[in-house]
């Protein structure tokens, strides 16, 4: 990727809409931009200005459309100088800016047909089209950002919940890079003890013993698998989890759904067995994406499609990240609920017993270490219990951790794991008594996966599969 080329694209996605912003940066920037403008007062740094899209002097009269996809050479110069549309423009000066080069930003009405003349002017002006998260590229390579932040440039842009915006943006400060940064400058400081041991023999430097080596490698182990063990947490902050709502036929399966769907969702009847197949809805529960599963009730079925509904329940029961398993206050725990109970046992499950507001208890009889929440999806009654029972099931302890950095990324957990290997691999090399140069192998082994979490040792192969991944125009 040449960094001395000035790229543009559209920013703003697909579509028609009130406002649409073509982003240019680069070297050469502002002396693209300003052919095409007639500002009310000349572009400064850090400041928005009003003024006028007009046709550029094509010198020919000529704008080649070619290199947005549309062929051949289109004639404008009746248009040269003429007003297309009205534009507020941004400046931001290098190094100020998102990407440290010169940015110039064109906010104008969102016309498809305008966005894309802006884009062709450029193009024909030696500005070349972006690649998909060249933007942020250029920012961490030239030091704006590290790679956990670029990174969570992309879960910012991708989050559904206000939740999942609020860790990107810790993880955008920089959170996850500053709970690395002192368990890197622990093991730095243990290799730099022992590189000095081996290159100052001969001048009586003292190499620290075993026992301190261990201590060291401890204390440098110990807060990565604390960091390792977030990522149970943040896999789900990161993609939701799916919750399956399974139990026999008129058991409120459905009403329950509706219940935590805030809507109507799922048809509910008195007759068993109305739902036939699978009906999902996502809600956010806690600031995370939870996808609700409402199946078929779970019998012996009666035709063909009622045994095609619960198989398909029993396949989403399997799948579930939480199951609830519904049973109904009105009646006496059967055998169906029972099997049911043994088929999550050792799973993330909680029993709900609905219908509490016309049916005495039957829990004591499910005899089950599963979670317990008596609910009424009729009146409403326990569902904010419910909620809150989810959400202990998903976040466990983890919560406070957010303003610290937590995992939310497999590359990362990856890594992390690959640290700990290598860290594992030093400890024994201790034990046994190996030379310090063949320690330091595992040593320097545990700390590149960790520069490569930031992206201070980061491959060519591995920052294209990563900015592969944004959206055009970030």
């Amino acid at each position: 990727m040449n960094l001395d080329d000035t790229i543009v694209v559209v920013a703003t996605p697909p579509g028609r809409g009130g406002i649409g912003i073509v982003r240019l940066a680069g070297p050469e920037a502002r002396s693209i931009a300003e052919p095409m403008l007639r500002l009310k007062h000349p572009l400064e740094a850090g400041r928005a200005v009003f003024g006028e899209l007009i046709e550029p002097d094509g010198g020919d009269g000529n704008v080649n459309r070619g290199a947005a996809g549309s062929a051949g050479r289109t004639r404008v110069s009746h248009l040269e100088g003429q007003r297309i549309d009205e534009v507020v423009v941004t400046f931001f000066a290098k190094p100020h800016s998102y990407t440290t080069d010169d940015i110039v930003e064109i906010s104008a009405h969102g016309s498809p047909e305008v966005l894309r003349h802006i884009v062709e002017i450029c193009l024909a002006s030696g500005a070349r089209l972006a690649e998909p998260g060249e933007f942020t590229m250029r920012a961490f390579l030239n030091g704006r950002l590290d790679l956990t932040q670029a990174e969570a440039v992309r879960d910012l842009i991708d989050s559904q919940t206000l939740f999942q915006a609020n860790v990107a943006a810790q993880q955008l400060e920089g959170s996850l890079s500053k709970r690395l940064k002192p368990i890197k400058q622990k093991l730095v400081e243990l290799i730099a003890l022992l590189e000095a041991g081996i290159d100052f023999a001969e001048d009586d430097v003292s190499i620290a013993a075993d026992t301190a080596i261990l201590e060291h490698i401890a204390a440098i182990r110990s807060p990565l698998e604390e960091l390792a063990a977030t990522f149970a947490y943040g896999k789900l902050v990161h993609a939701g989890l799916t919750l399956a709502i399974v139990g026999r036929p008129n058991v409120g399966k459905s009403s329950l759904f509706n219940r935590l769907v805030e809507r109507e969702r799922a048809i509910v009847t008195a007759q068993p067995g109305t739902t036939r197949d699978l009906v999902s809805e996502t809600v956010a529960i806690g600031g995370i994406p939870v996808e609700l599963v409402d199946t078929a009730g779970i019998r012996r079925a009666l035709d063909e499609a009622e045994s095609i509904g619960i198989r398909k329940s029993m396949e989403a029961l399997a799948e579930a990240d939480l199951v609830l398993v519904v049973l109904d206050a009105t009646q006496n725990v059967s055998d169906e609920d029972h099997e049911l109970l043994r088929q999550v046992e050792g799973r993330a499950a909680i029993v709900v017993e609905n219908k509490s507001d016309v049916g005495s208890s039957q829990l004591s009889a499910v005899g089950s270490q599963l979670l317990q929440v008596r609910t009424s999806a009729l009146t409403g009654v326990g569902i904010a219990e419910l909620r809150a029972a989810i959400l202990r099931h998903v976040s466990g302890d983890a919560g406070p951790q957010i303003e610290s950095g937590f995992l939310t990324n497999v590359r990362h957990e990856k890594l992390v794991g690959d640290s700990i290997v290598a860290l594992d691999a030093a400890k024994n090399a201790v034990q046994v008594r190996v030379p310090h140069e063949m320690m330091l192998l595992d040593l320097y082994s545990a700390l590149r996966p960790l520069d490569e979490i930031t992206g201070a040792t980061t491959t060519d192969d591995i920052l294209s599969l990563i900015f592969g991944t944004f959206c055009i125009g970030k």
